[in-house]
């Protein structure tokens, strides 16, 4: 059966914090506050995929209340989801997400961003969209307060094509 889930997160802006989006650290002057690296994209497809399943969220599975998450890449996290999936036979189908973000432009970040996903996955790289929107300077993202991104991913059994 294909099964299909979606994923949204958030993070602020905050001095003295990497920007890491899809896995890729990109040169900014503040990055995305959270437990974790904070990768809003990688958040978005962990959650959809965990959602196609119904096996809960990222918070769920990585609570920002263990020490052992802290600082820990996202890309990891999205890995330990992949066997998740796989131990219940499960495999991602494909998977399309939304960057929403004002400044920096990450157009040159994106095909490396959907190289490290389609790995965590264990996918084929055309099997995952990463596209990104600006807010055109309204509400949070607009005024460059933070970033957030969305994600919808396709699940089907592991022996299926």
């Amino acid at each position: 059966m294909i099964r299909a889930g979606i994923g949204y997160d958030a993070h602020q802006f905050a001095e003295g914090r990497r920007l890491v989006l899809g896995g890729v650290e990109i040169p900014a002057a503040k990055g995305l506050l959270g437990h974790s690296d904070a990768d809003v994209l990688v958040h978005a497809i962990a959650d959809a995929v965990l959602g196609a399943l119904a096996l809960g969220d990222i918070g769920k599975h990585f609570p920002d209340t263990d020490p052992h998450y802290k600082n820990i890449s996202s890309i990891v996290l999205l890995e330990h989801v992949a066997e998740l999936l796989h131990s219940k036979q499960y495999r991602v189908s494909n998977v399309d997400s939304m960057l929403m973000i004002e400044h920096p432009k990450i157009a040159p970040y994106v095909e490396q961003m959907r190289t490290n996903i389609a790995a965590a996955l264990s996918i084929p790289v055309e099997y995952v969209s990463v596209k990104a929107t600006t807010n055109e300077k309204m509400g949070f993202i607009g005024r460059e307060e933070g970033a957030a991104a969305q994600a919808i991913a396709l699940v089907i059994p592991a022996g299926e094509k």
